[in-house]
């Protein structure tokens, strides 16, 4: 059944509930380089597995980007 998210403020669809580790993986995002906000509440990156992403929540991602 699938899902509808907001992900960066734009509508995203997903094929069913997921884990935020499993969303990231589906967009080939690196855990370890992104900060992830759900419905407006920062996600732990050591609870990315444990955190569902449900119909309507709304998901922010960033990535990092090093430079000087």
């Amino acid at each position: 059944m699938p899902i509808r998210i907001r992900l960066n403020g734009d509508p995203h669809e997903l094929a069913a509930p997921l884990r935020v580790d499993a969303l990231l993986a589906s967009l080939t995002l690196d855990p370890r380089m992104v900060a992830v906000e759900r419905n407006r509440t920062v996600v732990r990156r050591a609870d990315y597995a444990a955190t569902p992403v449900n119909d309507g929540d709304e998901i922010e991602v960033v990535a990092f980007v090093g430079g000087g």
